[in-house]
């Protein structure tokens, strides 16, 4: 069975210099979990380093955060479904939200289980996915803070994640300026200025990033060291807490181009022969592990040598070429993954979930 581990280690390593980064800077931060998709072997390494608040798009995983430590602070990160008012109310202390008859819903539910609903306001600052657009917010206030049993929190944003929309000072520095708007005309205190996530720490280091931005939500960086905004490793972290294993199940040497006539495979692709391919051979190992539990593109083989040579629903066949380190059936075959190759990894049920302490 092919399965994925986690090095706490590594893990703790990467937690410990983020925090450092962001104490040094006055932020406070959030880890955002949607990656671990609720698995507890996981979740409770990430309860270990002392977190205090926790954010996840998925309502049964925050229901798994607070069966674990109910003193985490949960924030539900993306707008609430109105089907799951009454769970979100219950199970995450803060959500995020860009609807007014959603917050309304909130506003009603937390009534019925008296008790104190936070909220954070997300504003459109080009990405186009979540926000409130900016000529309608102070209108959007005016009316969320006349809702009973709901508290605002934080003004939020999110760049990046749909369109690539890049984080910069300027738009960081509209961020905060709203806060100190909403602030001043409506005598409120907005504890959060929430414009921070993985791809705004570069900003950190370049002495780009406002002064009040002031909260951030971190998943990628924390979990595979990425600097997202320059799509490499971030200086002093480790790029590893996670690596996927499969066990090879056969491997012999066979002919290097298919026999016969050719349709469609299970993707749908057709493949062209090469002809200055007839006659040869190569060592192929297929790997108990298939199109189910990952997306190709999203992982790649540790050991450069060899080469995929396709996948179907539940096998990958890669090939050795004369296999020159001597693999055999039963070796397992390390192999790397970005953001969403490990996402994919961790959500599927036929990978087991290991942790690894050195």
């Amino acid at each position: 069975m092919a399965f994925i581990s986690l090095n706490t280690k590594k893990l703790k390593d990467n937690y410990q210099y983020l925090t450092k980064v962001f104490s040094d800077n006055n932020i406070s931060w959030a880890v955002v979990t949607k990656l671990l998709c609720g698995n507890k072997i996981f979740l409770n390494e990430i309860k270990k380093l002392g977190i205090k608040q926790i954010c996840d798009s998925r309502i049964s995983n925050i229901k798994t955060i607070k069966s674990l430590d109910s003193q985490i602070e949960t924030i539900y990160i993306k707008p609430p479904p109105k089907r799951s008012i009454s769970q979100i109310v219950k199970f995450a202390d803060i959500s995020i939200n860009t609807e007014l008859d959603t917050i309304k819903l909130l506003s009603e539910e937390a009534q019925k289980q008296n008790k104190e609903h936070k909220i954070i306001i997300m504003i459109e600052l080009g990405e186009l996915r979540e926000g409130v657009m900016r000529e309608d917010f102070i209108d959007f206030y005016r009316k969320v803070f006349k809702l009973p049993k709901i508290r605002v929190v934080g003004i939020g944003t999110n760049l990046t994640c749909l369109y690539g929309v890049l984080p910069n000072h300027d738009k960081l520095v509209q961020l905060s300026l709203y806060e100190q708007l909403i602030e001043a005309k409506f005598d409120r205190e907005i504890p959060y200025v929430s414009g921070g996530a993985s791809v705004t720490i570069p900003l950190i280091f370049n002495n780009l990033l406002p002064s009040g931005i002031n909260h951030f939500r971190v998943g990628e960086s924390l979990f595979l060291g990425t600097d997202v905004y320059h799509n490499n490793t971030l200086e002093n972290m480790h790029n590893d807490v996670f690596k996927l294993y499969a066990e090879i199940i056969e491997l012999i040497e066979k002919p290097t181009v298919p026999m016969g006539n050719m349709g469609v495979n299970v993707e749908g692709d057709n493949f062209d022969l090469d002809e200055n391919e007839f006659g040869n051979t190569s060592y192929r190992a297929i790997l108990d592990l298939g199109l189910l539990d990952v997306d190709q593109k999203n992982i790649s083989l540790t050991d450069t040598e060899i080469e995929f040579a396709g996948a179907s629903s539940d096998m990958l066949v890669v090939d050795l070429g004369e296999n020159p380190h001597n693999y055999k059936t039963g070796d397992l075959i390390e192999l790397k993954m970005n953001y969403m190759g490990t996402l994919r990894a961790i959500s599927s049920k036929y990978i087991e979930k290991k942790l690894e302490m050195s």
